[in-house]
């Protein structure tokens, strides 16, 4: 017993000593914060470092990491439903980071495990488009700020957006995740976003990085674009996010460009972001982006997502080879150390689980009306007080909050039109209001089941019987028909989406006539993903509300604008044209497809064509600029939108009449109506166009006015620079500004030019060079 009770005591003393030296040698780590990165760096193993630039994995129960889908990623650690996290290295103080979507609100699961007592609801703001719609940055800053106190609130530390592509065709399938077709409006309005999100303390990914202009085919691609519209128009819009926002992060895109994957170029992810750019954050893939963990690496694509196995062996054999030098691998890992430690998860801020989304739904709402676009009006709206509605169209009852996919949000409710109309003291035609929900509810049970990144197809509509619709002119006051669009992430829209059926133009023709018989009103709402045919059918009814996607809050915003709560204000940031075929995109979109499948491929990627292939034939002509430069008639015009009030712009002022460093440019805007309401006041500069091709046009500021009461006057200023004057150069690879007369043009869209004015440039200017050709 004596001697059992000696080496019992003989073994603790050994392990306590052994404990207390792994104790001491653990403190004696250098640790993340404490330390310099450089130590912390020189104190890592291969393996360490290698796990450190490849995320953590996806958790999708049932499927091999092989078979993983490169879209809405999912994982369960940290936050449940997050899109994924990266790799902690407690030894040395480094914890994981969670990131997750999305571009309309934080996308994590509502319900965690088997406790139903506490959901994590997020707010579903409106799609990007319709904020880019409001052309109010303010009011996006806004929003943002809102967004980011869900993710620090949620213990999420980066969020992933805002998306900022192009609208480079109406049918690009996650177009309302983008804002606009200029890069202006979209750089503005991403850097607004990115600096309302990050002042709450967390971070954001501008993506995608850069022309995934289209979801097809999307990660074989190559996209075949010239170096100035590359630089003009699709990689302007990140230059101006990266400058003015300074996100924490940015995405790489799937797709290649001239003939590289974005994640593995050095010349855009080294050369045009840092050399150019001098952005000092981290790049990171998208979700299985890319092919070469080795070239990525090389390239400045620092952390790759959401990381596989595959990805890790590739790097150390690497390493061991000599293929990847520790140097390039020490420098990504030095840059993750910096991300790492601006994050919640580093600091240890606090957070609660619980964000104000009441006070959160109250932004949506006021964001949703001040971006819709009022594209019709012949006295039909505002609505009266108290009138009764013939409210139709399945939408109406079963709104569409927003697209699908990575951009969807878990949510607690979605607001109906008819619920926003009763609320705001108008009578529903009490048959219609019975009808329709059971309608849409035994249509949804038919639907196939699908992925959650898959829009539903598009249930047929109600029909309303002829008789039923002579009752309702004779019943009701006015008629709204809404009609409903979704898109989402994975696939383009069709030419059949772009259309109304034969079905809703009959209806909208059926009721214009049965309302009109009356001396009543028919109002068109469209609660749409992305641009539509309009002239086909706008002529019938009285007043067209373009309501995009307008998040949770839908129906209150919707029901705010036709009332006249609020004031439309909202203006296209996107070109509706006549017909699809004048889109100068459409003869090559969305691409075509190379013969035969990749051998190599596996997973999500198996079966796929070996490469798909676009060509940019339409160069920097695209939206307004194609339509004004070539006098194509558009439908609805770039900037364009109706109030309930009209403005006069006038008293135009220019701060000299030759460019020096920078030129100032003022106008005066009066409601010159008899309701309150905001102008939105955009600048146009021709430029003379002696060496290089130039738009007629080509926006180059803009700014939203206060809410001016009948007869109020605001005067708003632009300063124009040197880079904005200039085009980008391919032969000498620079910004250059030409000498000869530039024309200011001021207007309320791109074919309602109000005043104009002309300043001199004296000599050409060259503003700066570039690093680099992308894929020469």
């Amino acid at each position: 017993m004596r001697g059992g009770y000696s080496r019992s005591l003989t073994f603790g003393l050994s392990l306590l000593v052994a404990t207390a030296a792994s104790l001491a040698s653990a403190a004696d780590l250098p640790q993340l914060g404490k330390s310099s990165d450089k130590d912390v760096i020189a104190a890592m193993t291969r393996e360490e470092k290698v796990n450190l630039v490849t995320g953590t994995g996806m958790r999708m129960p049932g499927q091999p990491p092989s078979a993983q889908a490169p879209v809405v990623g999912n994982t369960q650690q940290g936050v449940p439903g997050a899109a994924g996290t990266t790799f902690a290295i407690p030894r040395l103080s480094i914890p994981a980071v969670v990131v997750a979507d999305g571009p309309a609100g934080l996308r994590i699961q509502a319900t965690r495990g088997d406790d139903k007592s506490k959901t994590y609801y997020c707010t579903h703001f409106p799609i990007e488009t319709l904020l880019a719609s409001s052309w109010d940055t303010e009011l996006v800053e806004r929003v943002g700020r809102a967004m980011g106190n869900e993710v620090k609130e949620y213990g999420v530390d980066v969020l992933l957006g805002p998306a900022m592509n192009t609208h480079r065709n109406p049918l690009g399938g996650r177009n309302f995740e983008y804002y606009s077709e200029d890069p202006l409006v979209s750089g503005r309005m991403a850097a607004a976003m990115i600096r309302g999100v990050q002042s709450q303390g967390v971070g954001t990914s501008a993506k995608h990085f850069v022309a995934n202009d289209h979801e097809w085919n999307r990660n074989t691609i190559d996209v075949k674009v010239g170096q100035r519209a590359l630089r003009e128009i699709y990689l302007h819009a990140f230059e101006i996010a990266v400058r003015e926002g300074q996100p924490w992060t940015v995405m790489s895109s799937y797709n290649k460009v001239n003939g590289t994957y974005t994640s593995e170029s050095p010349a855009l992810l080294t050369g045009v972001l840092r050399k150019d750019w001098g952005y000092d954050g981290l790049v990171m893939t998208d979700w299985f982006g890319g092919k070469d963990a080795i070239a990525q690496m090389k390239a400045g694509n620092e952390l790759l997502m959401p990381g596989t196995p595959a990805q890790r062996t590739a790097l150390l054999a690497a390493l061991e080879s000599g293929e990847l030098g520790e140097d390039v691998l020490d420098r990504n890992v030095a840059r993750i150390l910096e991300f790492v430690r601006r994050t919640p998860s580093f600091l240890g801020t606090p957070h609660s689980d619980a964000p104000d989304l009441k006070a959160h739904a109250a932004v949506a709402r006021q964001a949703a009306a001040e971006g819709m676009v009022l594209l019709k009006n012949q006295g039909a709206l505002p609505l009266a007080p108290s009138v009764r509605v013939a409210l139709l169209g399945n939408a109406s009852y079963s709104p569409i909050p927003g697209g699908t996919g990575s951009g969807n949000v878990n949510r607690a409710y979605t607001i109906s039109l008819a619920q926003g109309l009763k609320e705001a003291g108008h009578a529903i035609d009490a048959a219609l209001a019975e009808a329709y929900p059971r309608y849409i509810d035994d249509e949804n049970k038919k639907l196939p089941p699908r992925t959650p990144f898959q829009a539903p197809p598009l249930i047929a509509e109600l029909a309303v019987a002829n008789g039923d619709v002579e009752r309702l002119a004779r019943e009701t006051d006015t008629a709204v028909v809404t009609i409903g669009r979704n898109s989402g992430e994975g696939r383009d829209r069709t030419r059949e989406d772009f259309e109304l059926t034969a079905a809703e133009k009959a209806q909208i023709q059926d009721l214009a006539t049965a309302f009109h018989a009356q001396k009543k009103k028919l109002v068109v709402v469209l609660n749409v993903a992305g641009v539509l045919e309009t002239v086909s059918w706008r002529d019938i009814p009285d007043a067209i509300l373009l309501a995009w996607q307008p998040g949770q809050e839908a129906g209150y915003a919707i029901s705010d604008v036709l009332t006249g709560r609020t004031a439309p204000s909202g203006r296209l940031a996107t070109t509706f044209p006549v017909k699809w075929e004048d889109v100068p995109s459409s003869a090559n979109f969305p691409g075509k497809v190379l013969e035969g499948p990749d051998p190599n491929a596996t997973g999500f990627r198996a079966g796929q064509a070996r490469a798909a292939e676009v060509t940019y034939d339409d160069d920097i002509w695209v939206g307004y600029r194609h339509y004004a430069t070539k006098g194509v008639k558009t439908a609805y015009p770039f900037g364009y939108g109706l109030g309930y009030t009209t403005f006069q712009i006038g008293d135009l002022k220019l701060g000299g009449r030759e460019f020096q460093k920078e030129l100032q440019a003022s106008v005066k805007v009066t409601n010159s109506g008899k309701a309150a309401g905001r102008e939105v006041v955009q600048l146009y500069l021709s430029a003379p166009g002696k060496a290089l091709p130039k738009p007629t046009l080509e926006l180059k500021g803009f700014a939203k006015t206060k809410l001016l009461k009948p007869g109020e006057s605001e005067t708003v200023s632009f300063t124009l620079t040197a880079r904005d004057l200039a085009s980008f150069d391919a032969a000498s690879s620079s910004w250059v500004a030409e000498a000869g007369t530039y024309t200011v043009k001021i207007g309320a869209s791109s074919e309602d030019i109000r005043q104009t004015a002309t300043f001199a440039k004296t000599t050409e200017e060259k503003i700066a060079g570039v690093s680099t050709s992308i894929g020469q």
